[in-house]
């Protein structure tokens, strides 16, 4: 790995970021793998449609990939604790390659394409959460929190691309689809195979104890720790509002359209604007705004973001609505790499992938019920007023939230405990089965998360 670091006054380049071999191939592998995810749900929505002329059977081929998360997020995210980060992430790749390669076979009946989805879902935490623990030990320093806003931004860019690629290829052909995401697992292993270093389990066999208490242990470290309990509820509040534009797009557009666009257009605009604005937001708060400046912006950027969707009371016409969401998608986007950063430096080493599995979760459920909340008050409300007093009371929440986030000095009290206690103690210990127990870290190998001399900059930062 290089040893170069960026400049304590300025952010890391992208250069910098990219000039380490291990975050390339990784990089690589995960937009590989989150472009082929996206062709496969929409060819798979199209697919099954086409075999049932049923809309309910389309909507639960799209909805299974959000199963594992809801039914086991947490439980198999700890499975990659266990075992060596590069082969948990190289095998879920692998059993993802063969299950979509069996979905593409001609005459499955729709039951068991979606057998085969959720089989195929289930390996997401596991490899998700290697991917994440795996990210500060290849990037330390302000070069972490600049590739966690390449790798958001490169997300939200898959989708649209995924979709667009998805969309056309299922015209043409769905089973194509499904083998070209089939394709990109197998190049995804081949990169993480051979581009990323072999490192020893984070939890030894005489550190564990049970599974179910090995994933409590998760929990208990994300909410019984200050830091880690203010930064969650930070993450969860934004995506508590951020995604309702989003999930209500399809009946706004249809119930606001009245200067002559097309209400599939607008749908589109209103859709896009939220990933577009990330996208940018991402990038260009990480390499323009210097690290020290992003810590003190994440509590103006918690309140703006729903602050902007305010004005919705007003009804906006959708290119409005899509401008909204788009500065609200810049807002989230400039706090959230940060956030993560410091999450991840504040958590033991033998803990991130558990604690990624916790985090992964609350989004996901989270954001479901603000859809399906906001969904059923816009049944009796107007989806402006909706939304906009959704956003309102996001206001409030945001202020609240900002008023509770931790102190510098807690901050860099909380990374340098996580430094000092990075293995969790063998199973029946006197620490206690499942607590960090204090171990010196060699300084600059990685696991305290930051570049030796930088662990008190406030830039730091991880999912």
């Amino acid at each position: 790995m290089s040893d170069e670091r960026p400049s304590q006054e300025g952010p890391a380049t992208f250069r910098e970021v990219f000039a380490q071999r291990e975050y390339r191939a990784v990089f690589t592998a995960s937009a590989l793998s989150w472009i082929g995810d996206f062709i496969a749900k929409a060819a798979v929505t199209v697919l099954v449609y086409r075999e049932t002329q049923s809309v309910a059977y389309s909507a639960a081929a799209f909805a299974v990939s959000f199963l594992p998360w809801l039914i086991g997020g947490p439980l198999l995210a700890t499975l990659a604790e266990r075992y060596r980060y590069r082969s948990v992430m190289v095998a879920c790749d692998l059993i993802r390659m063969a299950l979509m390669v069996l979905v593409a076979l001609p005459g499955n009946e729709p039951w068991l394409i979606l057998c085969l989805l959720f089989a195929t879902t289930l390996a997401n935490p596991p490899s998700q959460a290697a991917r994440s623990a795996l990210m500060p030990l290849i990037l330390t320093g302000d070069r972490l929190v600049v590739g966690l806003s390449l790798n958001s931004s490169t997300g939200q860019a898959a989708q649209v691309l995924g979709y667009l690629i998805g969309a056309a290829l299922a015209a043409f052909d769905p089973t194509l689809a499904l083998l070209v995401n089939a394709a990109t697992f197998a190049l995804s292993a081949a990169l993480v195979r051979f581009g990323v270093q072999d490192r020893p389990p984070a939890m030894t066999s005489a550190h564990r104890s049970h599974l179910l208490r090995e994933t409590g242990d998760g929990f208990r470290i994300v909410f019984g720790t200050p830091v880690l309990r203010a930064i969650a509820l930070l993450v969860f509040s934004a995506m508590l509002f951020s995604i309702v534009p989003e999930g209500l797009a399809a009946a706004w557009a249809r119930e606001g359209v009245d200067d002559g666009m097309d209400s599939g257009v607008a749908q589109a605009v209103i859709m896009a604007a939220n990933p577009v604005g990330f996208i940018l937001g991402g990038l260009l708060v990480s390499r323009a705004v210097a690290p020290a400046r992003r810590l003190v912006l994440i509590r103006p950027l918690a309140v703006l973001a729903p602050l902007v969707l305010v004005p919705s009371l007003l009804d906006p016409p959708p290119l409005v609505v899509a401008l909204l969401a788009g500065l609200c998608g810049f807002a989230v986007a400039g706090l959230l790499p940060v956030a993560n950063g410091l999450f991840v430096r504040a958590l033991p080493n033998g803990y991130r992938a558990r604690a990624f599995g916790v985090m992964a979760t609350g989004v996901q459920v989270i954001q479901g019920l603000a859809v399906l909340f906001t969904g059923l008050l816009a049944e009796r409300f107007p989806i402006p007023v909706v939304v906009g007093g959704w956003s309102a009371a996001g206001v409030l929440l945001m202020l609240l939230t900002a008023a509770a986030w931790p102190t510098r000095t807690a901050i860099d009290a909380a990374v340098e405990a996580a430094g000092n206690a990075a293995t969790p103690a063998p199973a029946g210990a006197g620490a206690g089965a499942g607590e960090p127990r204090p171990r010196p870290v060699a300084p600059g190998d990685g696991r305290e998360g930051g570049a030796p001399g930088e662990r008190g900059r406030a830039s730091q930062a991880v999912s």
